[in-house]
């Protein structure tokens, strides 16, 4: 079975490198970005994207700003936030701008399989 691609939008090469260590023995094809516009050109150029996983906090574009741009490119294609905030009202203005789900920071490795697993059950299954 071909490997399924996971677009992975995170500035921060640390957390960039933990979360491909996460996926390393999973049959995913990781597709970086490092802001908004990087994540939005890439979903804009392979349509084989089939989830993307979004910082909110990224330089030249935001995650909010980059949900909002990919919704009108994808609707169909599976967002999840990552964030360090997981206040009420930062769950709400994720989900707003067209998140279909979150996931705090730290990540653990059972709670973002879990969370893929969801949105992409044939290749993560619960």
């Amino acid at each position: 079975m071909n490997p399924v691609k996971i677009l992975i939008a995170e500035d921060d090469n640390i957390s960039f490198a933990y979360l491909s260590e996460l996926l390393r023995n999973s049959n995913v094809c990781i597709i970086p970005a490092e802001n908004g516009r990087m994540a939005l050109d890439a979903i804009r150029r392979d349509k084989e994207i089939a989830l993307a996983l979004m910082d909110i906090k990224m330089p030249l574009m935001n995650g909010f700003d980059a949900a909002r741009e990919i919704r009108n490119l994808r609707p169909d294609i599976p967002l999840i936030a990552q964030t360090a905030y997981a206040l009420n009202e930062e769950r709400i203005r994720i989900l707003e701008a067209g998140f279909n789900d979150y996931i705090s920071k730290p990540i653990r490795r059972e709670e973002l399989i879990r969370l893929l697993g969801k949105y992409l059950p044939g290749i993560f299954p619960q």
